[in-house]
């Protein structure tokens, strides 16, 4: 990840227009910065979300609140709290899907 020659700039989440997205089930609400490649969210899934298709993108991943599973196409599953994170590569074999049955909040760079 390069991030490209930007100001100092300070963000106000709740200022950014969500946008939403459906999954096979709930939803998920994204605000959205991007700078150059590089796309920054604070994402909110509602209780019952689980994506709708198996994602290959490199992510840092951080839970604010909620409970969050995170599934891998190979069948390994892993519960992610509050002050837990995870980081996958664009390259590998890490293919995977988010739910939640109670919802949650998270701050995602990828």
């Amino acid at each position: 990840m390069q991030i490209p020659t930007l100001p100092f700039t300070i963000t106000t989440w709740g200022d950014v227009a969500p946008t939403r997205h459906p999954g096979d089930t709930g939803f998920a609400l994204w605000r959205t910065m991007n700078i150059g490649d590089v796309r920054v969210r604070h994402v909110e899934y509602s209780p019952g979300y689980l994506a709708d298709h198996w994602c290959d993108r490199g992510h840092i991943l951080y839970v604010l609140e909620g409970e969050l599973v995170t599934e891998l196409q190979d069948g390994r599953s892993f519960t992610l709290k509050p002050g837990m994170s995870y980081q996958v590569s664009d390259r590998g074999d890490a293919a995977h899907r988010s739910r939640t049955a109670t919802g949650a909040k998270l701050f995602i760079v990828d």
